[in-house]
């Protein structure tokens, strides 16, 4: 890096996967405008592709270059400039085929009859159970939920993905017909 003209040397310990990288954030610290980041090799400064692309994008609009000496990359010329462009384009072409894989994956899933999500914590049994609690006027939907052991919106929604209505005790006094 001498050999490069670096006037301050950054030396992470750490691998590059992790997010927490403190000599990475004092280097970034330390750069300003006109200054130029210098690194050995490009997997050495960002975690992935995105990440990477994020922190040149930052530099550049902070007004500092980049190189990379292994990969003979400097963003300091038109050349640089085009091959982060198209490092640029290239992430965000992985992000969408991701997106898409996965939208495919949990579509297959689906086909195959499995469902995604949490499991309910209320079985049917109990749902059934809560419904016919909630009939009694006197019983309140928190009374109801601190008995099953869940939250009021756990009980909505159990009962709302069961069919009942938002308020058993409402329609079954709709029902009575002296009402």
């Amino acid at each position: 890096m001498k050999v490069a003209g670096c006037e301050q040397i950054f030396h992470e310990k750490l691998t590059g996967k992790l997010a927490d990288r403190p000599e990475l954030t004092a280097c970034l610290r330390t750069l300003r405008r006109g200054d130029v980041l210098v690194v050995w090799k490009l997997d050495r400064l960002g975690r992935s592709l995105k990440h990477l692309v994020e922190i040149i994008h930052d530099l550049e609009q902070r007004e500092i270059a980049f190189r990379s000496l292994t990969e003979s990359i400097d963003t300091a010329n038109a050349g640089g400039k085009l091959i982060f462009h198209i490092f640029g384009a290239l992430a965000e072409f992985e992000h969408s085929l991701i997106r898409e894989r996965t939208l495919a994956g949990l579509s297959s899933a689906r086909a195959r009859g499995r469902k995604g999500g949490r499991k309910f914590k209320l079985s049917a049994d109990d749902v059934r159970k809560a419904a016919a609690m909630l009939r009694d006027p006197l019983m309140t939907k928190t009374e109801v939920a601190k008995h099953f052991k869940v939250s009021r919106v756990t009980l909505n929604k159990a009962l709302e993905t069961a069919g009942y209505p938002p308020n058993p005790a409402a329609t079954s006094l709709s029902e009575n017909p002296q009402s």
